[in-house]
């Protein structure tokens, strides 16, 4: 059995200010120029806690001979230049072509992307590589759990399967899962029959996490679920709300062998009790004041600050100062902010070496919606180069680089530059410039959620935190303009799933 796997990634944030260009692709990809693929992606990810990781050693394992001809991703932003998106589709497209004979086709794509052409682009290049290889070939593709999954996603493919995570830990197990659906598919052992739902719903990262309720015993019950007879494969796709498309939001999908009926009745099952679960899936947002309050006054151990308004994983800038700047005006002690965006103060930091003062300008730098800069005398407390190896649940075993980094101190206050734009998501990220989160009293992340898979459980308290920003979980900071209405909470009287009227696509 011979079978052909491809990525193109991207989690499109249509409020942010800053385009995805192929640069950044090519930088984020660690691919080269020209994206490479074949025996660099296997050195890549074998092994690793990712999708295509778990393509293969899934293949290894099952003795399955894979040819991974592209896996790109860049960091979350605004949407995806046009001819970037098209320049990278067509060589999944003709790498596909070139790999010759074979069963089936694995795509591991994301499922919020949008071009400035394209609100759907993963229908787009599901519908491509379907006209490419035809309508027999299977197609199997695995899903973010943030995906705004389309009913061209849907019927385009053969099987959709979403992440069951949140923080995203379960990548490399997805990706398994992949490989052996598709393994069935191919000897005749499973006949896929795909049911999809659409929700008319909207929610928030903080509460879709599935280290929380209600999410982690909706996912025990998903995944029961999996286990009736008959059932292949079941997803909840929670939706990337900072997408302003017709079709972002809740969905559900149920895979059965051979039994579209049975498909369509455990879908709606699903998606009735994801209904009955709306009002519990919005957060509740703690002020900076708030937090460090708490952590002066109540606290025992760490408190966590999760800045999920300018996390980066999301599309924003991070380098918002909100929160660094209330810490500072408050004189609070003990508290550190990271990973912060700004190479410009890394470089400068490096030049005014370890130990040395200086006067800083700090983050601030990309829109108006995140902070101002912060003009402050610093002291430069360490100085790093950025390079790490991942160790927690997500993406353990792959290299990371932040760049050149920098601890800036300021009364007792500390700030974490970096250089790459990247969400704080693994404790190693911060321990390499000598800062121990568990030694402090606050530590400010920019991060929503992934976070609580590494450096979470060092914490003895979590807030979601209310600050400005084009990731902010709160819906009335955002103006939709082409989303599809009505929807809840948008529109709290909408009808939604097991109701008269059901508005369930």
């Amino acid at each position: 059995m011979r079978i052909v796997s491809g990525g193109i990634q991207h989690e499109t944030n249509t409020f942010a200010t800053v385009p995805t260009t192929l640069a950044d692709f090519q930088r984020d990809s660690d691919c080269g120029d020209e994206l490479q693929g074949g025996d660099l992606l296997r050195e890549m990810y074998l092994g690793t806690g990712t999708v295509h990781g778990g393509y293969l050693d899934e293949a290894a394992a099952r003795g399955i001979e894979i040819e991974p001809v592209i896996n790109v991703r860049a960091q979350p932003a605004g949407p995806v230049e046009g001819a970037a998106f098209e320049h990278m589709l067509q060589l999944l497209l003709d790498r596909i072509a070139a790999a010759g004979s074979c069963d089936a086709v694995a795509l591991d794509l994301h499922g919020a992307m949008v071009t400035d052409q394209e609100e759907d682009a993963e229908g787009a290049i599901i519908t491509a590589v379907r006209e490419l290889v035809g309508s027999e070939m299977p197609i199997l593709v695995t899903l973010d759990l943030h995906a705004n999954i389309t009913r061209t996603m849907a019927e385009k493919s053969d099987c959709l399967i979403g992440y069951d995570t949140y923080p995203h830990v379960d990548m490399n197990e997805r990706g398994r899962e992949a490989i052996s659906v598709l393994h069935q598919i191919v000897s005749g052992e499973v006949r896929p029959c795909q049911a999809y739902r659409q929700l008319p719903l909207l929610t928030m990262p903080p509460m879709q996490c599935t280290l929380r309720e209600p999410m982690g015993g909706l996912i025990q019950e998903l995944h029961q679920l999996e286990q009736g007879e008959g059932i292949v494969t079941a997803t909840i796709a929670m939706g990337f709300p900072f997408a302003d498309i017709r079709d972002a939001g809740v969905t559900a999908l149920v895979t059965a062998n051979g039994d579209q009926a049975l498909a369509e009745a455990r879908v709606e099952e699903l998606a009735a009790r994801l209904w009955g679960l709306r009002d519990d899936l919005q957060p509740d947002l703690t002020t900076v004041e708030e937090a460090m309050r708490f952590a002066k006054e109540t606290a025992d151990g760490l408190v966590i600050l999760a800045d999920g308004s300018d996390n980066p994983g999301g599309g924003a800038p991070c380098d918002g100062t909100v929160a660094l700047s209330a810490m500072i005006d408050a004189d609070f002690q003990g508290g550190v902010v990271g990973v912060l965006y700004d190479p410009e103060t890394a470089r400068r930091a490096h030049e005014v070496g370890e130990g040395g003062e200086a006067e800083f300008e700090i983050g601030g730098k990309t829109d108006a919606f995140h902070g101002e800069t912060v003009k402050a005398r610093c002291r430069v407390k360490r100085l790093g180069n950025g390079r790490f190896q991942f160790g927690g649940p997500m993406r353990r075993g792959c290299p990371g680089d932040l760049g050149a980094m920098a601890v800036l101190e300021i009364g007792g206050v500390e700030v974490v530059v970096g250089s790459r734009r990247m969400q704080l998501l693994d404790r190693e990220m911060v321990r390499i410039v000598g800062v121990e989160p568990a030694e402090k009293r606050l530590l400010v992340v920019k991060s929503a959620v992934h976070f609580r898979a590494d450096i979470g459980p060092l914490a003895g308290t979590i807030f979601d935190a209310d600050t400005p920003g084009i990731h902010r979980p709160d819906f009335a900071a955002f103006d939709y303009r082409k989303l599809r209405r009505p929807i809840y909470p948008l529109d709290p009287g909408v009808v939604g799933p097991g109701e008269m009227g059901s508005s369930v696509q």
